[in-house]
């Protein structure tokens, strides 16, 4: 009978398995970071695997603001460092630059955004939210206003701690109300200062919409809502700077206060002429006789001058790499580098300024100037006949060039090769090239065309039939600066 069933599939039929179903051998890999020795175990410990808004929780961006708020105030090195990189990045505040509009409207938009930045001392304002990024991990501007002006939006800095969720609430995010897309909708910010009262979580808040909160923050990880200090990977190196900076001035002080000894090489059991660990006082440039069978010995003042130098050079090296600068920028130093070296340095640095630049652009200006915008066209009578919507180019501040000879050579091929232009070369250096050749235009007592035509006939040799109302204002006449650096003399 078990023969049959075996052929004629009589009894329980036995399971298949599918060729997609095949066990196939496990392939264990090994990695060394991840594995847990005795050796490793210390320096893991405090790995964790919370998220990132756990990671960031209040308590701990509470202990890394003050920390990082202390050293800025007592470590020159550190406040100097958050210091450039604010002037370097805001420097004297972006210009503004409309275009794809009549030339005078856009000078009228111009004219008046510039008058409301002074008004309101924007670039002052954007140099301390960039500070508060470094230092206390956010910015956090409130777009308030202020009667008894033309336009009454009114940037407001409020400091981090002061977006916090009260204690008789709860909320996803501390602080921070989200929507069904997780995106911020509003914002709870707290009418005063847990500094004031000393109580971090109670008080009176305000509930502002997120359309009127420029909260602007680096995100390192997926899912961030709050930010922690820029310059808190180097917290611990400035607090050794510190400590081997006294450690240095310590040692020199002890060799210097033990500038001499008495001792002697008589036998222990002789009787001595002076007192143990007594103290002497000497007179300067004063001869004198000592005790009995006592010699006068000087303490070698010694302290680690060289490594010292070299420790500092180090330190300050790994503490401003975390905010992209160099070490000449960071010391303020660059005694140590040459022309090749230095300029090599600085492209990185220049490059997080660009990034830095754009981002501080998107978060903060943009909606700036957009609600600026929309109350100006209703405010300002020259802008009421002004389109919705503006395009807008920002003009930054750019740093000198090194060697302005070779800079200028460059500058020229650029603009007689064709690839580049007068727009693409004033915004080189932050400039608006109409509103510049304009006024120099007006200086030379000619109008626009007549300067561009000289400006075509310099570069390019093209023929002109336009006449300068002057023979001084002929700009084919002035010197120019040839290909070796030198000026022409004449010209043919």
């Amino acid at each position: 009978m078990a023969f049959w069933r075996n052929i004629f599939g009589w009894g329980p039929k036995r399971p298949r398995i599918a060729l997609s179903q095949t066990v196939r051998p496990v392939v264990r890999a090994r990695y060394d970071a991840a594995q847990t020795t005795d050796e490793n175990t210390r320096h893991w410990a405090a790995a964790d695997t919370l998220s990132a808004n756990q990671a960031n929780s209040p308590s701990v961006r509470a202990i890394l603001r003050k920390r990082a708020r202390y050293e800025a105030a007592n470590n020159s090195y550190c406040r100097g460092i958050v210091n450039t990189l604010a002037n370097d990045v805001i420097g004297t505040g972006p210009k503004l630059q409309v275009i794809g509009q009549d030339r005078a409207l856009a000078r009228e938009i111009e004219a008046a955004w510039a008058d409301w930045c002074d008004a309101v001392r924007l670039a002052a304002v954007l140099r301390t939210a960039r500070t508060a990024r470094a230092v206390d991990g956010e910015s956090v501007m409130l777009l308030s206003s202020i009667p008894g002006q033309d336009v009454t939006l009114w940037p407001r800095l409020v400091e981090a701690e002061q977006v916090a969720t009260p204690w008789q609430m709860e909320t996803d995010v501390d602080g921070i109300i989200l929507d069904a897309y997780g995106r911020p909708a509003k914002y709870l910010v707290l009418k005063e200062h847990p500094g004031e009262s000393g109580l971090a979580i109670s008080g009176d808040y305000s509930t502002m919409p997120a359309v009127q909160v420029i909260h602007h923050f680096r995100a390192d990880r997926p899912g961030q809502y709050r930010g922690i200090p820029e310059i808190t990977p180097a917290l611990p190196l400035f607090a050794e700077l510190r400590r081997y900076t006294l450690a240095v001035i310590s040692a020199a002080e002890t060799a210097a206060d033990f500038a001499a000894v008495l001792y002697t090489d008589s036998a222990p059991d002789v009787t001595a002429d002076v007192e143990p660990m007594d103290t002497v006082e000497l007179e300067r440039r004063m001869a004198t006789t000592l005790p009995a069978n006592w010699k006068l010995g000087q303490i070698d003042a010694k302290q680690p001058v060289t490594t010292y130098e070299m420790f500092k050079r180090e330190i300050l090296n790994e503490i401003a790499r975390c905010l992209h600068m160099p070490y000449n920028i960071a010391a303020c130093n660059s005694s140590s580098y040459n022309y090749a070296s230095g300029r090599l340095d600085h492209q990185t640095y220049y490059r997080s300024i660009d990034v830095d630049r754009s981002d501080t652009v998107a978060v903060e200006i943009a909606p700036l100037f957009r609600a600026w915008y929309a109350e100006a066209r209703l405010a300002i009578p020259a802008l009421r006949a002004a389109p919705a919507a503006v395009r807008c180019v920002w003009l930054w501040d750019q740093g000198e060039h090194i060697d302005p000879a070779k800079e200028a050579n460059a500058q020229a091929t650029r603009l007689a090769n064709g690839t580049s232009g007068l727009p693409a070369e004033y915004a080189r250096r932050g400039l608006d090239w109409e509103s510049e050749l304009t006024t120099t235009a007006e200086a030379l007592g000619i109008t626009l065309p007549e300067y561009q035509a000289l400006l075509r006939r310099k570069l390019f040799g093209e023929p002109t039939s336009v006449a300068p109302s002057s023979d001084d204002s002929d700009i084919s006449k002035w010197p120019i600066i040839d290909k070796t650096g030198e000026p022409d003399e004449e010209e043919d």
